[in-house]
C-alpha cells in the first residue's frame, strides 16, 4: 500500500519533472565539482554565472578553477548529458513503438549500424566537402537509418506480419554481423587501431565544445520529431489496429519514428562511441516510475537519461583515479544488472497476476 501511494506521488507530473530536473542538475554538479582536482559547487556557479551574464567579477577565484571547469569539465558533462538524453529518448521511442521493454537501439542493430559508419570515417579518413566535421555524425546516421531499412525488410521477408519477436531477432543477426565487420575493419588497421578501438568503448574524454557543435543540431531535430509524435507512440502502443482505427497513419509513424530514433543514435555514437544500456534500461525504469504516457515519457527519459550518463562519466573517471574506465563498461556494469532484476520483478508480477 505504502509503495502504491509512492509510485501515485511520483506519477504526478509535476512532481516527476521536478525529481528528474533536480536529478539532473545535481548529477551535472557533481560531474564537475569530482574529479583530480575538486572545484567547490559554489564556485562552479559563481563561474558559469560569469561566463553567462558576462561583467562579473570572480574575485579571489583562482583561474585554474576557470579553466578547469569552461575547457574541460562542463562540455565534458554537457557531451555526456546529450549523448544519454539521446540514447534514452530513443530507446523509449522503440520500446513504445514495437511494445517491447527489449526494443532499443542496440537491440534492433541500429548503433551497431551507426558504428560501422563512424569506424568507415576514422578508417578511410573520409570528410565530404563544405561538410567537415559533421561527416562522422551524417554518415554515422546515414548507415544506423539503412541499418534499421534492412532489418524490418528483412524480418518483412521472414514473417509477413512483421511480430515484435521477429524485428528484434533479426535486430541481433544484423548487430553480430555488422560487430564481425567492425571487428574485421581493427584488425586491418595500423595506426588508428588505438583511436577506433578507444572509441568503440565508448567515451566522452577530451572531447571538447565542437562535439558539442556536432550532435546538438541532430539531437534538437530528432527529439523535436519524437516529442512532436508522442500521442500516435501512445495509439501504437496499444497495437497497430487500435492506432488504424483512431486514425493514425502507421506505416508513415512508424517511418518517422525510426528515422527520428536513428538520427538521435547516429549522432550519439558518432562523438562518444558505442555505450550500451543506457536506451534500454532508462526509458524501462522511467515507463515503471511515471507511466506509459510517451508526452511526458520522452521528456522525463531525456532528463533521466542525460543525469545517468553524467554520473556513469564521473564513475569512470574517477573509480581507478588516475586511470579512466570506457563509459560503455560502466553503463553494461550498472545496466545488466537492473535489467535482469526488471525483467524478474516483471516476470513475477505476471505469475501473481
Amino acid at each position: 500500500m505504502q509503495r502504491l501511494s509512492i509510485l501515485k506521488f511520483l506519477n504526478n507530473k509535476y512532481v516527476a519533472y521536478g525529481v528528474a530536473g533536480i536529478f539532473l542538475f545535481i548529477s551535472i554538479l557533481l560531474g564537475i565539482s569530482i574529479g583530480s582536482v575538486h572545484v567547490s559547487m559554489v564556485t562552479i556557479i559563481q563561474i558559469i554565472c560569469a561566463k553567462l551574464f558576462g561583467g562579473i567579477s570572480l574575485g579571489s577565484i583562482d583561474p585554474m578553477y576557470s579553466s578547469i571547469v569552461l575547457n574541460i569539465r562542463l562540455p565534458r558533462v554537457i557531451l555526456a548529458g546529450l549523448v544519454g538524453a539521446a540514447l534514452a529518448i530513443s530507446g523509449a521511442a522503440f520500446q513504445g513503438l514495437l511494445r517491447n521493454p527489449l526494443a532499443d537501439p542496440y537491440t534492433l542493430g541500429v548503433s551497431s549500424g551507426a558504428s560501422v559508419g563512424a569506424v568507415l570515417t576514422l578508417f578511410f579518413h573520409l570528410s565530404i566537402p563544405f561538410i567537415g566535421s559533421f561527416t562522422l555524425p551524417l554518415l554515422s546516421i546515414l548507415f544506423s537509418f539503412f541499418t534499421i531499412f534492412l532489418v524490418l525488410a528483412f524480418a518483412r521477408k521472414i514473417e509477413r506480419s512483421m511480430r515484435v519477436e521477429t524485428i528484434i531477432l533479426t535486430g541481433i543477426i544484423f548487430s553480430s554481423f555488422l560487430g564481425a565487420l567492425i571487428s574485421l575493419m581493427i584488425a586491418l588497421t595500423g595506426d588508428e587501431l588505438r583511436q577506433i578501438i578507444g572509441w568503440l568503448l565508448g567515451s566522452v574524454s577530451m572531447r571538447g565544445w565542437e562535439y558539442i557543435k556536432i550532435i546538438l543540431p541532430f539531437f534538437i531535430i530528432g527529439s523535436a520529431i519524437l516529442i512532436f509524435n508522442a500521442k500516435e507512440l501512445n495509439a501504437v502502443s496499444f497495437g497497430e489496429e487500435r492506432a488504424q482505427h483512431l486514425g493514425v497513419n502507421v506505416q508513415k509513424r512508424k517511418l518517422v519514428i525510426l528515422t527520428a530514433g536513428s538520427i538521435l543514435t547516429g549522432a550519439a555514437v558518432a562523438v562518444s562511441g558505442t555505450i550500451g544500456f543506457v536506451g534500454l534500461v532508462i526509458p524501462h525504469l522511467s515507463r515503471i516510475i511515471w507511466g506509459p504516457d510517451h508526452r511526458h515519457l520522452l521528456p522525463l527519459s531525456i532528463l533521466t537519461g542525460s543525469g545517468f550518463l553524467i554520473l556513469a562519466d564521473l564513475l569512470s573517471r574517477t573509480i581507478i583515479s588516475p586511470t579512466e574506465l570506457p563509459i560503455g563498461v560502466i553503463t553494461a556494469l550498472i545496466g545488466a544488472p537492473v535489467f535482469a532484476l526488471i525483467l524478474l520483478q516483471r516476470k513475477r508480477m505476471e505469475r501473481s497476476g
